[in-house]
């Protein structure tokens, strides 16, 4: 029994978790590079003021950090963005213009390990940079539902809610919540779906807004529709500008044909200080996990951090909480076979011959392995029932002299003699050989 337990909020990957995990990213990877996107990574270890100096020194007590020998303050990624804008900074004035880059990178954050939360954790990050338009948002957030779509889910298992950071500081303008409180009353929104009305009412509270004005507030985020808004005394000219960009949002996302996971509500706020326009998170429809996905538009992030000011807009997308639905929907892969063609000597003469013979459909591209002690027939054949594979392949002295193998199709136990040739035709294309 080993000395050494795993961290806490850390997990181990075997085989079968990693074909899981490698299944969704094969799947997360497809439909970016399908959108046009271009994959990039950056450093796990960043500077710590690329994420102190736009979420504030408290973000150290969620995050590892530590001081290293040439007295650096470093931290360990909590998520991608900021190095996203760093590296974006850096050649903005070279890069051309729409940039569509994503990155499947590995995230840490020191927070307590709960359902669907782990203090390291991979997500798909999408991100489009240089359009101000909601053409960019309806893009985004299509490619997140697409994401989704690719793993096996459908309307029935989740939904995606959206809303606007413009059109919440128009409903707070027309309620008169004083400016200094909304970090406190975005901070307590963000809570709603966790933590249910009455405690963000107390929060509210606390921030110093009337309780008139908060229940007007929680009436006209709940409503879950732009005509909330019209009970309120709120400018003509900016209620129909943001009216108009959510209305041309929702058509763009029909479009895309992805209207039917999508609903706008304005109880998403997201949590993180740098939004500044539309934010959506992704949920499972029957409520019973945390939010599969959280992203939106961070127009002044660029800029922030020494480049030129550039609108953008992305989202994160965690693997954890997906594997769970897909758990809990039966959706998850079933382990594929890890080679085509296990390859068996009969004897330890033929082991020569049989890895030739390995060689031989490695070479024209067929997954293949060997059986690497020398054992009887019968228990290589069990053990290429246990590698999934496809075939087992039989190599002896009769195949020897007569260049012909044995090729035991092992969900039949049909026996048939192929050449090396005929045998990469059998599995490359599944046609009879």
């Amino acid at each position: 029994m080993s000395r050494f337990d795993r961290l806490p909020g850390t997990r181990d990957f075997y085989p079968d978790e990693m074909r899981v995990r490698r299944w969704i990213e094969d799947r997360w990877r497809d439909v970016a590079l399908r959108y046009g996107f271009e994959e990039y990574d950056a450093p796990v270890i960043e500077p710590l003021e690329l994420f102190t100096d736009k979420s504030g020194e408290e973000i150290v007590e969620q995050i590892y950090s530590f001081v290293d020998r040439g007295d650096r303050r470093i931290a360990l990624r909590p998520e991608m963005t900021p190095s996203l804008a760093r590296m974006v900074a850096a050649r903005s004035q070279g890069l051309p213009k729409p940039i569509k880059w994503f990155s499947i990178p590995r995230l840490f954050r020191y927070e307590r390990p709960q359902r669907g939360r782990f203090r390291e954790f991979w997500q798909l990050n999408l991100d489009i940079l240089g359009v101000a338009g909601v053409e960019a948002d309806a893009e985004i957030m299509a490619a997140g539902v697409d994401a989704l779509r690719a793993c096996g889910l459908t309307a029935e298992d989740f939904e995606l809610r959206y809303s606007d950071r413009r059109v919440l500081d128009l409903v707070l303008d027309g309620l008169e919540i004083d400016v200094g409180a909304r970090s406190s009353v975005y901070t307590a929104l963000d809570k709603l779906v966790r933590v249910g009305e009455e405690a963000v009412l107390a929060e509210l509270a606390k921030a110093g807004v009337p309780d008139e004005e908060a229940r007007a507030l929680m009436q006209t985020i709940t409503g879950r529709h732009l005509d909330a808004l019209e009970a309120l005394k709120l400018p003509t000219e900016r209620l129909e500008r943001e009216v108009d960009r959510m209305t041309r949002l929702g058509a763009y996302l029909a479009a895309y044909g992805v209207d039917e996971f999508c609903v706008f509500d304005l109880t998403v706020v997201r949590g993180l200080a740098y939004y500044t326009g539309v934010v959506f998170e992704m949920y499972d429809r029957k409520g019973a996990l945390r939010a599969l996905c959280g992203g939106g538009r961070y127009d002044d992030l660029l800029e922030s951090v020494g480049g030129q000011a550039m609108p953008a807009v992305g989202f994160g997308l965690g693997e954890a909480v997906l594997i769970e639905l897909l758990e809990a929907r039966d959706r998850l892969p079933v382990g594929p076979a890890r080679c085509a063609a296990f390859v068996i000597p009969v004897s330890a003469d033929d082991r020569k011959a049989a890895m030739e013979v390995l060689t031989k459909l490695r070479g024209a591209g067929v997954a293949s392995d060997l059986a690497l002690r020398d054992q009887s027939v019968a228990k290589a054949l069990k053990r290429a029932t246990q590698a999934s594979a496809r075939a087992a392949v039989l190599i002896g002295e009769r195949e020897r002299e007569s260049g012909r193998l044995t090729f035991r199709e092992l969900d039949t136990g049909n026996e048939t003699m192929l050449t090396v040739e005929q045998i990469v035709a059998r599995l490359s294309y599944g046609t009879p050989a």
